[in-house]
């Protein structure tokens, strides 16, 4: 799900990612997308399942590409995994970062 949230803000977007409960993980070489996750219930730092944020930093906004990350990657080496990109449980979690960031 792609959620756009105008700024300025009041922080930067590290600290603004740890208001909403987010870690950063790494950076994709690629693309240059910072990724932030936030495990769900009792799974641990990086545990899943967990909400994963993709994050654009454009002009002084956010673009977060969020979805629902349900367990590992099965095979070494790729990425995929059982993920949820919309959906009630996604909506939700993007409702809570807007209400939170509104502030």
């Amino acid at each position: 799900m792609k959620l756009t949230i105008a700024g300025p803000f009041k922080d930067n977007f590290y600290n603004l990612m740890r208001d909403i409960g987010y870690l950063y993980t790494n950076t994709d070489e690629k693309t240059g997308k910072m990724s932030f996750v936030n495990p769900v219930g009792t799974a641990g730092r990086y545990g899943y399942p967990r909400f994963h944020i993709y994050l654009t930093v454009k002009d002084s906004g956010l673009i977060f590409d969020l979805h629902l990350d349900q367990k590992k990657p099965s095979y070494k080496g790729t990425a995929a995994h059982s993920g949820e990109y919309d959906g009630e449980v996604v909506a939700r979690e993007a409702e809570r970062i807007k209400q939170i960031l509104k502030k």
